[in-house]
């Protein structure tokens, strides 16, 4: 088996964002209670202990958020929606700008910082969390594990009555691929039924029930504007997202809780995420996927908070992309954002360099002398002032 194959498969095995039986049907099993580990002779134990291996990594992990104020409010979020298992649960926020969360069997959580910047509130990431708990509770992971195991034997067996025949490899390919469909339909289920769960322990928590949805309609749509699903790995094993959106939907209608009087939790989130959102946003371009970052960046314009800091990114979007005509899109977006307050002063050095490569000396000079007034232990000082003196 290849290196990615093996990957693949690990990922399907250890991340509860992919799962098997559901609720009710052969291979169910009872909710993880608080406190619980598995027994030491049990294969649910070995599954743990590669789990905890994977979380020793990472502990030490370069990609880990160390912002104290964050984790400790992604931690708050947590325990509120399962007060009973948070002692159990560890949180890992990771750098990492792709729209993603997901649970070990171990009760370690993993955040990815693309999520965080694409929902607009404190109970959008909430229904996401409940959503991963639910697999959690709900022992998904070890499901799995008997499912792949079992449908991985069924193949080796399929492969030996076949391949006398002559049709070996094409029998091996047909298994293969009813394999897939069969664990992808299991996971299905089992998304249906974490969404189900997770959208219950949010409400529970008092978190308003018309959130939830919007976190999905939102993804849809980047992913239509982008024509690819690939950066949402949620969309190759889960429900169809339009499905999702209808079933959260629905689940609000029913909800008995008052809306009005529900948790959105606008400016909590705001108050812990806007100042690491200069890192998400850097993070978000090197991705180079403009299209989906122009989706992702129109809807923080939407929300109009901090429009000096998303007008120089809107810059940086048009400057990296580099399409035609995008070079003066770029110099009108650096000089919106100088018209409000919360402007990066790295927007005068990006103007500074506009000018100094079309030739406006003056405008290039006036550019980094504001740069240089404004930052003055600007590590790039030297730099900036060999620039100036070849503008003399």
């Amino acid at each position: 088996m290849s290196l990615a194959r093996t990957g693949v498969l690990v990922a399907l095995l250890l991340s509860t964002t992919a799962c098997a039986a559901q609720r009710g049907s052969p291979g169910a099993l009872p909710d993880i209670q608080p406190g619980r580990r598995p027994d030491l002779e049990t294969e649910e134990a070995g599954l743990w202990m590669q789990t905890d291996r994977l979380e020793a990594d990472l502990k030490t992990s370069g990609a880990l958020v160390a912002d104290s104020a964050l984790n400790a409010y992604v931690r708050n979020i947590v325990c509120r929606l399962a007060e009973a298992y948070c002692a159990d649960i560890r949180i890992y926020i990771l750098r990492v700008p792709y729209f993603n969360a997901s649970m070990m069997p171990n009760g370690v959580m993993q955040v990815w910082t693309g999520l965080i910047l694409r929902v607009d509130n404190e109970a959008q990431l909430a229904y996401v969390l409940g959503h991963e708990l639910g697999h959690y509770l709900r022992r998904h992971s070890i499901q799995r594990w008997r499912d792949v195991r079992a449908k991985s034997a069924f193949l080796e067996f399929s492969g030996l009555l076949t391949a006398p025949t002559g049709f070996g490899p094409l029998a091996s390919l047909g298994a293969q691929l009813a394999l897939v469909g069969s664990i992808f339909a299991f996971s299905r289920d089992n998304e249906r039924e974490a969404d189900e769960l997770g959208f219950g322990l949010a409400v529970k928590a008092g978190y308003d029930p018309r959130e939830a949805s919007k976190v999905w309609e939102a993804l849809v749509e980047e992913r239509d504007a982008t024509k690819d699903s690939a950066p949402f790995i949620f969309f190759a094993t889960h429900p169809a997202p339009e499905e999702r959106i209808e079933n959260l939907k629905a689940f609000a209608k029913k909800s008995a809780l008052d809306g009005g009087h529900a948790i959105i939790g606008r400016e909590q989130f705001l108050a812990q995420t806007r100042p690491l959102r200069t890192m998400l946003l850097r993070d978000e371009l090197r991705r180079r996927e403009f299209t989906g970052s122009q989706v992702v960046l129109d809807r923080l314009f939407e929300a109009g908070t901090g429009l000096g800091e998303l007008y120089f990114f809107q810059g940086e979007l048009y400057r990296l992309r580099d399409n035609e005509g995008d070079r003066e899109k770029t110099t009108a977006a650096y000089q919106k954002a100088l018209e409000y307050g919360d402007a990066p002063v790295e927007t005068h050095r990006a103007l500074g360099l506009l000018f100094f490569k079309t030739g406006e000396k003056e405008k290039a000079r006036l550019a980094f002398e504001r740069y240089l007034q404004q930052r003055v232990n600007a590590e790039d000082r030297e730099m900036i002032e060999a620039y100036l003196r070849q503008l003399e």
